[in-house]
């Protein structure tokens, strides 16, 4: 078939469209988002005070970390499915109920042992969040128009590290005067009741597909669902899979699982333990110098955004391969430049290049998975790669806090991030290329494209 030419006039049109969509949408289930990487991630705010009220020691907080992604790992499949069945907006819902639920509760914990149990159920409460926002963004933008929302998307989690940061350090700091417990149980209390909220909101405006959008006109949802109806034949076309079976069996998902667990294995460690390593370098122990670690904690998150902001107007004439490998090196750079300094400003600086060279990455990865599956298959493989990603979640923090008891340092982990992160950049330069090159094809647009949205 002979490329259809749209005209210019109808390409402004459907950017607008999509940024509609997009402004609907992302900050919405952002909201989700931001809450649940800074409810992963606030073991590391309160280490501090936690370990002291508890007994808790380096290797045990790391596991407490990490168990959160046992329950995780185990029902993402499942949760995505669910979620494909009866719709985002209950599913997410769900979610956000239950997982604020186990937060608040954990502010009860007496022990490392009630710890590490709410952790697991806050892990099973979570499962599927991130595969299953990636899935629905799938049902909303085209492939042309995925990576700046993706990018968009993923902003939250620096913006989780901004956001929870400060108020991590306020609770710390007055929550006993607001709410008659220790500062960390009060982090976890009012942390639990705005994911609560945040599930109302998701319940209340979260259209499930572009039909049920009451902010669309009809003219607009059909052109949105004949692009994506469009988009999926030409996928079906190319061979893409679209069975679970197959999404399962296919050595493509799980390579691109093992380069997406590379990305993420220096994620969580370093949310994790970043104020406790600031707090070490200065060598400083007082409740005071805790809260001032956790606020300089978030300083990467700020350059992290302004990254995410900017790469993907320097990479869209890139492939995805390497949009993805290029910030991956910068984070390998930073986390190198980070063991071998003893400067707090230079680690600091470092720190911001390793987060915002493996946030940007992690973005412009999800555009390769869409390319191959589709349908039940898109469903099962995102919540495949999602779920082996997160196992690094459980190994990476662990990891970190047992090198850190055994050494008295975090020099070992953090080499061994970046050498990970240069393992997965090796896998997305071989079988990661393969992959996107058979799943490309040249973009053709149907004659209905060119119908001017009203």
């Amino acid at each position: 078939m002979a490329e259809v030419t749209v005209p210019a006039s109808t390409d402004r049109s459907m950017r607008r469209l999509w940024r509609k969509v997009g402004i609907r949408i992302i900050p919405l289930i952002g909201i989700a988002y931001v809450m649940s990487y800074i409810d992963r991630a606030n073991l590391g705010y309160m280490a501090v005070p936690l370990s002291k009220d508890l007994g808790i020691s380096g290797s045990q907080m790391g596991l407490a970390s990490g168990l959160f992604f046992i329950g995780y790992v185990l029902v993402e499949v499942p949760s995505n499915m669910m979620l494909r069945r009866f719709g985002a907006r209950r599913w997410i819902t769900r979610i956000l109920v239950t997982w604020g639920a186990v937060t608040m509760a954990t502010a009860a914990v007496q022990n490392v042992g009630q710890l590490y149990v709410m952790r697991i159920l806050l892990g099973f409460a979570e499962a599927g969040l991130a595969a299953g926002i990636l899935l629905y963004l799938t049902g909303w933008f085209p492939r042309r128009y995925r990576a700046w929302a993706l990018s968009a998307f993923f902003m939250m989690i620096p913006l989780s590290g901004i956001i929870g940061s400060p108020l991590a350090a306020a609770l710390l700091s007055w929550g006993q005067s607001l709410t008659g417990l220790a500062g960390w149980r009060s982090l976890f209390l009012v942390e639990g009741a705005i994911t609560l909220l945040a599930g109302i909101l998701v319940f209340t405006m979260l259209p499930d597909r572009p039909r049920d959008a009451k902010w669309l006109t009809t003219v607009e949802k059909e052109a949105i669902e004949r692009r994506l109806a469009q988009e999926t034949s030409e996928q079906e076309a190319r061979g893409a899979l679209s069975s679970v079976r197959q999404a399962l069996t296919s050595a493509r998902v799980w390579t691109l699982a093992l380069a997406f667990f590379a990305i993420v294995f220096g994620l969580y460690p370093i949310a994790f333990f970043l104020p406790t390593m600031i707090s070490t370098l200065t060598g400083s122990v007082s409740g005071m110098s805790n809260v001032s670690s956790v606020l300089l904690a978030g300083i990467p998150s700020a350059f992290a955004i302004i990254a995410m902001a900017v790469w993907p107007k320097v990479a869209s004439g890139m492939s995805a391969v390497s949009a993805t490998v290029i910030p991956m090196g910068v984070g390998i750079v930073g986390l190198v430049t980070a063991t071998f300094t003893h400067d707090n400003v230079i680690f600091i600086a470092s720190f911001c290049l390793s987060v915002s060279g493996i946030y940007t990455a992690m973005p412009q990865f999800w555009r390769l998975p869409p390319l191959s599956l589709t349908g039940a298959a898109a469903a099962s493989g995102i919540a495949v790669i999602n779920s082996v990603s997160n196992i690094s979640g459980f190994v990476g923090p662990y990891f970190t806090g047992f090198i850190a008891d055994t050494t008295g340092s975090y020099t070992y982990a953090l080499l061994t991030i970046a050498l990970i992160l240069v393992a997965g950049a090796a896998i997305l330069l071989t079988a990661g290329r393969k992959a996107e090159h058979d799943g490309t094809s040249r973009q053709v647009l149907q004659p209905s494209e060119k119908e001017k949205i009203a």
